[in-house]
């Protein structure tokens, strides 16, 4: 997951304020789905000072086995390669923290440019490999004050998306905040879904307090998902309708795939307003069941 824009302007500013280089060492890599892993890096006490739901960055010049590619995509864009953010799927009360990395793909007449840091860190970590990373940053996160603005936490998410949202109910969860979170989370296929065991296990444990609801967009096998709350097709405005029981209580957090910068320039070229994607049909369904604009968080990657 890649956050590069939030609903508000981030400053390099984790929960103490502060954006801190450190050495860390990777512990273990769960594959997730076929082209998404976590990654879980040794932390010490004072590298989980943040919130559920930050980022950390990572600059791919660390790297040697990125140097020639690094090399030539700099020449392409004229540019230095910058440094790339991925959400936390962990808390500030786990032992370990893990990022959660999908590959970015490259669809050629679409994409500028190939993907650079995600397929290395999906198919090229291992156990023991050292890496510097920055953080901790971003406003998309919660805290322990969560429990005294709702009762009701509204999560929507898309893709990769799911990551700093599981961060943030898993937390909320395990240290028992008195919240109901509602999770629903649009992928194409049940193979995509990013951390299906590990949601079927917090509904099973939370079943009081966590409901999770999938949409699925391109699913034709709906027997392999049998047992949990499926729905056929995009994240609607009827749907949401549907799990947001008081629009005016409840607070949301959505983060899932924007309308792209490269997008947006096709669509300037042509003299056309470029189709709206996940986070913009979300934030218009939000609008038109009531939700005010203040309880709505946002961050968006494209």
């Amino acid at each position: 997951m890649v956050p590069p824009h939030t609903d508000a302007a981030d400053s390099n500013g984790g929960h103490n304020g502060k954006r801190r280089t450190f050495e860390t060492v990777v512990t273990d890599v769960q594959i997730e789905t076929p082209d998404s892993a976590t990654l879980f890096l040794h932390a010490r006490p004072e590298d989980r000072d943040y919130l559920a739901g930050q980022f950390l960055t990572i600059d791919p010049h660390q790297f040697d086995a990125l140097r020639n590619l690094i090399g030539y995509l700099e020449d392409a864009k004229g540019q230095k390669e910058t440094a790339r953010a991925y959400s936390m799927a962990s808390g500030p009360h786990d032992h370990d923290i893990a990022i959660t990395v999908k590959i970015e793909p490259y669809i050629s007449g679409e994409t500028k440019y190939p993907p650079l840091l995600s397929p290395f860190l999906v198919r090229s970590c291992f156990r023991g490999m050292q890496m510097t990373v920055a953080g901790h940053s971003g406003h998309y996160a919660i805290g322990p004050d969560i429990a005294t603005k709702t009762d009701h936490l509204i999560h929507i998410a898309a893709g990769s998306g799911i990551v700093p949202n599981y961060a943030m109910l898993r937390w909320a969860l395990e240290v028992g905040l008195p919240l109901r979170h509602t999770l629903v989370y649009g992928n194409k296929t049940w193979r995509d879904v990013i951390y299906r065991r590990q949601l079927d296990d917090l509904v099973d444990r939370f079943h009081d307090k966590l409901r999770v609801v999938h949409a699925l967009t391109r699913e034709t096998d709906f027997q392999q998902c049998a047992g949990r709350d499926v729905r056929r097709g995009r994240v609607t405005e009827a749907l949401l309708r549907e799990v947001i029981e008081d629009p005016r209580s409840a607070l949301v957090y959505t983060c899932g795939p924007a309308i792209t910068r490269w997008e947006k320039v096709r669509a300037r070229e042509a003299g056309q307003v470029p189709a709206p994607r996940f986070i913009e049909s979300t934030l218009a369904a939000l609008e038109a069941i009531g939700v005010p604009k203040d309880r709505i968080h946002k961050e968006a990657y494209g």
